[in-house]
């Protein structure tokens, strides 16, 4: 069998017709936007409390962007959904910055990668608590989301000058600024040389006993990532710097803070995490008489080796401090608190109580949550020394009854990253009837989304519980049978089906042979047939859900496949010849594909067919978007239309009013504008639905509703799931 497929060239920045060129309209319509609640999901590297201003605290995330407590409806407020594409690298925030006479000011630096395909970094600064920024681009890179991410923090600001700051960089030393942060010079006086580790000069702390208020303070102690000699003092304002003599070798410092009476207090390990350390201590630098002091709570041991990581203090009360273990695997990572200056500690952990309901998910399928893991940071309330707050790989835990933990009793700990939503989508589903959203993630699986204002109450989707969730599928004329297929340890099945639309699940109860990893799963229309494509393996069909696979004849390896709408038989597929794409058609239920005789670029694709509409699929690849329709046999040649904008991924979702062939939602570039687009009319014209303040820089994946026109869900590298309605 040999389809021939003819092409009629569509581009979202012009439209040929018969040979006739219309001109693509770009409109704007508002949106309003707003996160399905899974609550936390991603790495907290960050947490500060600023000292003269109650309830004012910021976080920062690895990929996720900085956030700010709103302490009236106990949310955190994301400050950073104003970036766009272009600019999407300045999500991933390295460190923040406050001022702390005057409570206004924010400064965030702003990078996640060090790779070449990553930009420079960015100083943001604030003048209004986060409200709104102005930008100072780096000549170098940042790592939001490098190893090393929850040291710092690397910006300082004088507390004796406010218009005095100083950022420690990865890959190119110290670096100044007098004018708040408006413009930055290098500090040559500090040597780097030698420290290629990639992280570089970790964090400054100012020393304002030594300085007057407008003026600036003149000792200043900086960290750089060195085993041999990791703590520097400047005498002169940073000008120049020396060695601290006498300090801890074999480990570098991680946090440092310096206490009304005069200590330096660091904490100490052997590698920046958060993975990877095996040694770590807590001392103290008495500056008035250059005075090391071991004060470390408990010893690493060669079979159970760990660093430490968070630390804060109470400035109205110098002998209490906290300290968080990282990478204790072995017993689990702990808060550490102290009321005599280091001289006993007493652990959090041990007395506490953990209260997991306002995010379910952090039981991970057992009876009870882990107290925590990756713990880079923790903050005591300045203004309710009993609060305390720490950062977790997963979320934040606070308690409002510390204190009483240091004589025994028990510490009431609850989930305290409401509003904060930092998972990475890597797929999502919205059938018409059930959830009208269900979530594939990295790192916590995913979920059925029944309520978009609490997370999901059963947690996890389980049975399989998977890592990563990397496909999901529902069948079209049958939406109670789904499948899904992850990533897990511990020989957890890699795949699994529902019968009940995603209530509950059962695993494959086999894989195909020499499964390497999850792929990308499709189930016919009626629920009959799974075709799975495991990672680097071709694709497989099985007709007793997973029971048995049989493999699929043609295509080459890592086919990807689609479900036709309608026809239970019908599947489409994308794949690579050398370097050209390759589509595919099977029209026995996935017995086998053959080449449909197209010719289309290779790359990263996004395949998907339309609902209601018998044999019409689109395909975006390249920055080209496809459309295939009816894909007949015989002399009738279906029409391919195909754009060379910008097109990221797409997917469709309820007809408009009067319409029959569904909207179709983009995320890419139209007419110059990046961002994502609505079409009403099968991509003639284009409605753009992001705007300056919602630019939503990490979109990854986009669908929308079958059931409500307009309403669409984007999946992001870090901001969770979104959802937005048209403003009316």
């Amino acid at each position: 069998m040999k389809i021939i497929v003819t092409a009629t060239f569509l581009g979202l920045t012009g439209l040929m017709l018969g040979g006739v060129s219309v001109q693509a309209q770009v409109e704007h319509q508002s949106y309003q936007w707003d996160n399905v609640t899974i609550v936390g999901g991603g790495f907290v590297s960050g947490i500060l409390y600023h000292p003269a201003e109650k309830d004012l605290v910021y976080a920062r995330t690895d990929i996720g962007g900085a956030y700010r407590w709103n302490p009236h409806n106990h949310h955190w407020i994301p400050l950073m959904d104003w970036i766009q594409r272009p600019d999407w690298n300045l999500y991933g925030v390295e460190s923040i910055g406050l001022d702390p006479g005057d409570p206004k000011r924010l400064y965030l630096a702003c990078g996640t990668y060090l790779g070449s395909f990553a930009s420079n970094g960015a100083i943001l600064r604030s003048t209004d608590q986060g409200r709104t920024f102005k930008r100072t681009d780096m000549p170098f890179k940042m790592g939001g989301n490098e190893d090393g991410r929850s040291i710092g923090e690397r910006i300082a600001v004088d507390p004796n000058n406010g218009s005095h700051l100083l950022y420690g960089s990865r890959t190119d030393g110290l670096w100044r600024s007098g004018d708040y942060g408006a413009t930055w010079n290098k500090v040559d006086g500090l040597s780097t040389e030698g420290v290629n580790n990639r992280i570089g000069v970790s964090f400054e702390v100012f020393d304002p006993s030594t300085g007057t208020k407008g003026k600036g303070s003149t000792t200043i102690y900086a960290a750089v990532a060195s085993t041999r000699a990791g703590l520097v003092v400047s005498k002169d304002g940073g000008d120049t710097w020396q060695t601290v003599p006498g300090q801890p070798t074999g480990v570098y410092p991680h946090h440092g803070l310096m206490t009304p009476t005069g200590e330096l207090v660091l904490t100490y390990s052997n590698g920046p995490g958060p993975n990877g350390v095996s040694n770590g201590a807590v001392w103290k630098f008495d500056t008035k008489q250059s005075l090391w002091i071991d004060i470390t709570p408990v010893r690493p041991t060669a079979s159970k080796g760990f660093g430490y990581a968070g630390l804060s203090n109470v400035p109205q009360q110098p002998n209490v401090l906290a300290v968080t273990t990282l990478d204790r695997w072995a017993d689990g990572d702990d808060v550490f608190l102290t009321r005599d200056n280091g001289t006993a500690w007493t652990s959090l952990k041990s007395t506490a109580q953990m209260d997991s309901s306002g995010s379910p998910f952090l039981n991970w399928g057992q009876k009870a949550p882990k107290f925590g893991w990756w713990m880079g940071t923790v903050q005591i309330d300045p203004f309710q020394p009993s609060r305390i707050l720490f950062g977790t790989g997963a979320t934040i835990w606070g308690t409002d009854d510390a204190t009483p933990g240091l004589s025994g009793k028990p510490t009431h700990w609850t989930v305290r990253a409401q509003g904060l939503e930092e998972t990475a989508v890597i797929d999502l589903m919205s059938p018409p009837k059930g959830a009208h959203i269900y979530s594939a993630l990295g790192d916590i699986g995913g979920f059925r989304h029944d309520n978009f204002k609490v997370a999901p109450r059963e947690g996890m989707q389980s049975n399989p519980l998977f890592n990563n969730t990397d496909s999901v599928d529902f069948a079209e004329l049958n939406p109670d049978v789904m499948v899904r297929v992850g990533r897990a340890g511990n020989g957890i099945r890699h795949g699994g089906f529902s019968t009940d639309g995603g209530k509950t699940w059962q695993p494959f109860e086999s894989e195909p042979p020499a499964n390497r990893g999850s792929g990308h799963v499709a189930i016919s229309a009626e629920g009959r047939t799974i075709v799975w494509t495991p990672s680097r393996q071709r694709a497989y069909y099985s007709r007793d859900f997973g029971s048995t696979w049989t493999l699929c004849e043609g295509g080459p390896q890592e086919l990807m496949v689609v479900a036709d709408r309608v026809d239970p038989n019908l599947f489409f597929g994308f794949g690579h010849l050398g370097n050209e794409g390759s589509f595919y058609r099977s029209t026995n239920g996935g017995k086998s594909f053959e080449k449909v005789e197209v010719a289309l670029p290779a790359g990263t694709a996004v395949l998907r067919t339309v609902p209601g509409m018998n044999g019409a699929c689109w395909l975006a690849v390249s920055n080209h978007l496809f459309r295939f329709d009816g894909m007949k046999v015989g002399p009738e040649a279906p029409n391919a239309l195909a754009t060379t904008s910008l097109v990221s991924t797409f997917g469709f979702g309820k007809a408009a009013p009067g319409r029959n062939y569904p909207s179709i939602f983009l995320i890419g570039g139209v007419n110059g504008v990046e961002g994502a687009f609505r079409s009403d009319d099968e991509g003639k014209s284009w409605i753009c639905i992001t705007d300056a303040a919602h630019g939503f820089g990490t979109m990854d994946h986009i669908i929308g509703d079958p059931r409500i026109y307009g309403r669409v869900y984007i999946g992001m590298n870090g901001r969770g799931v979104l959802y937005g309605d048209p403003k009316h």
